[in-house]
């Protein structure tokens, strides 16, 4: 009988790849909270991150036979989860698209007045919102924007960083890229934020 508590994560992920579901389920429950919060960042939705980490675990699952080092697999699943982050945010931008020509379509068949009033509905629900909102709601949703705005390179040296604990050189290790760099593109990547974020 396989002792999931006290293994090491090679060992789990050598039985996962075996098929051993127990094994892989103890590999998410270590690395949820870290997945979810970079899905969050990165798509900005409760419901659109739960589903990206949901897609990118099923995906892991179905392909870790395919996960060649296994000192990789954080770095794996952050790819695959960046993956379909990526894919949701095309969906979103269609979403935001159809909506915006619906609208249009509305203006220009005298539906305009309908439109304002929506808009002004919008407008207010947010001033009111805002009065009940704490600062630091604010800033967690500033913050995840800016962080969403990044190149998708950044996205990932940032999220290694910050949610994984990473240090340059184990970034570097898992993105095949040396450690100066990934310090320069870290650097670079948070005076972005910095930027957006004053």
């Amino acid at each position: 009988m396989r002792d999931y508590e006290n293994s090491t994560e090679p060992e789990l992920i050598r039985w996962a790849k075996q098929g051993d579901v127990d094994a892989f389920s103890r590999l998410y429950a270590g690395i949820y909270k870290d997945l979810y919060r970079f899905a969050l960042y990165t798509v900005r939705h409760r419901q659109d991150a739960e589903d990206a980490v949901s897609e990118a675990v099923a995906a892991a699952w179905e392909n870790i036979g395919q996960l060649r080092k296994e000192e990789s697999f954080r770095a794996w699943i952050f790819t695959i989860l960046n993956n379909c982050c990526r894919k949701i945010l095309r969906r979103q931008r269609k979403d935001v698209g159809s909506l915006t020509d619906s609208i249009q379509q509305g203006s220009a068949q005298g539906n305009g007045s309908g439109v304002q009033e929506l808009a002004g509905s919008v407008r207010k629900h947010a001033d009111g919102a805002r009065g009940y909102a704490d600062q630091d709601y604010a800033e967690k949703l500033d913050v995840r924007e800016a962080f969403g705005a990044l190149e998708e390179e950044e996205r990932m040296i940032l999220a290694f960083s910050v949610f994984g604990g990473y240090r340059s050189e184990e970034i570097g290790a898992i993105m095949e890229k040396n450690a100066a760099t990934v310090r320069s593109r870290k650097s670079r990547a948070l005076e972005k934020m910095r930027r957006m974020l004053t």
